[in-house]
């Protein structure tokens, strides 16, 4: 059904889905004089934790900068240990060599991508402090059993929720299960603000912290000195960082909010004729989705099945490349990189299954703003290098 759409322009792996909402929202930002962290981004915070029914909403520069505060804010100290899943990107560990602790790899399951439940326990010690389950692709570990096993060894959950906008589990949104939840508005992400993230928990406590920490450690926001609720006089209570959101983000951010379930719906209807055209075929398989949750199809992953063709899985990138489909490949597993290697000494042979899924895995494009005509061209092109290339 496929064949009529040829090669005739460039697919990018990602597009952000910017409209004329978020340059009026900007523009708004920049027409009162509020560019840094101001009223707008008080108001994201807000319409955000009421999207998800979360209690607190922290916004911050990054995800990064969400999970190294939510690790501070639980007290995270040197020579502790976060258990973390060996298949994500580096922030998800990088930030637990912050404060000296050691991030203790655990191997994913064959079908999600995501962390492993039934591994996790072997790996817990004394020195284990919290959980950090990455909600791979979009969708959301088995956060039941996580969860369990966390109050069962008084442990943490900390969700690297970077994929997950608007995923959910068993009818409950994400950012509202494990104990703090960290999301993305990178460029490529769900819902993109530029550069920025946000954390949610239903504990004011460390929601408190965090907003002190996020901004240099003072006792007061910034924005408020600027005015009737504020004052020059601040005092600092902890060493913070410089990790706060802007209005000019928070900006893009509210439009991106009121568009989200519509941005969602359009990447599951680029998932499903993906996966209606490839479910049939030998030399490829589709992202597995468990009956009980809703992927955010941050990405469509497939693996090959490098058994039934000639060349590999990057030749088999490079032809899409050349045949004008742009991918990637999510993600290059923990410690198989030079520093977690040298730092950590990992054992490469605990991690069979992320070994394995490594050498076979491509994402395709999944944006909003792909039109069928996009999606047919990457359907098209996929099955015809496929087919090119048989074994």
């Amino acid at each position: 059904m496929w064949a009529q759409h040829r090669v005739n322009k460039m697919i990018p792996f990602h597009k952000p889905y910017i409209t004329i909402d978020e340059i009026t929202e900007v523009l708004d930002s920049l027409r009162s004089g509020w560019i840094t962290m101001g009223p707008k981004t008080i108001e994201f915070e807000n319409r955000f934790k009421e999207y998800l029914g979360a209690k607190n909403a922290v916004s911050m520069n990054s995800c990064t900068a969400c999970l190294h505060l939510a690790l501070k804010a639980i007290g995270l100290q040197e020579s502790d240990e976060v258990i973390v899943p060996t298949v994500t990107f580096t922030a998800t560990a990088e930030v637990v060599t912050y404060f000296k602790a050691t991030p203790v790899l655990v191997d994913v399951e064959a079908d999600t991508f995501n962390i492993d439940a039934s591994l996790i326990e072997r790996k817990i010690t004394k020195k284990t402090k919290a959980i950090m389950p990455v909600h791979f692709a979009g969708q959301l570990c088995d956060m039941d059993e996580i969860c369990d096993i966390a109050r069962n060894h008084k442990l943490l959950v900390i969700e690297d929720a970077a994929h997950a906008m608007p995923a959910s589990y068993k009818d409950r949104k994400v950012g509202t299960i494990g104990d703090i939840s960290c999301f993305s508005f990178y460029a490529t992400k769900s819902l993109t603000t530029g550069e920025g993230g946000m954390a949610t928990t239903e504990n004011d406590e460390w929601a408190d912290k965090m907003r002190v920490s996020r901004l240099h450690g003072i006792s007061k926001d910034a924005w408020k000195r600027y005015t009737g609720e504020g004052s020059w006089y601040y005092e600092v209570e902890t060493a913070g960082y410089k990790y706060n959101m802007t209005d000019i983000q928070a900006a893009m951010g509210l439009a991106q909010l009121r568009k989200i379930d519509w941005m969602w719906q359009r990447r599951k209807e680029i998932a499903d004729s993906y996966t209606a055209a490839f479910v049939s075929r030998d030399d490829i398989e589709v992202p597995y989705v468990k009956a009980d949750r809703e992927s955010g199809w941050h990405l469509y992953v497939v693996k090959l099945n490098l058994d039934t063709l000639s060349i590999g899985r990057n030749q088999i990138i490079e032809e899409l490349r050349k045949k004008g489909v742009m991918t990637s490949v999510h993600f290059i597993p923990l410690h198989k990189h030079p520093y977690y290697m040298t730092a950590f000494n990992y054992d490469t042979r605990e991690f069979g299954v992320s070994e394995s899924i490594y050498e076979r895995i491509i994402s395709l494009p999944i944006y909003p703003g792909m039109s069928n005509d996009d999606v047919g061209q990457v359907i098209y092109t996929v099955e015809d290098v496929l087919q090119r290339f048989r074994a």
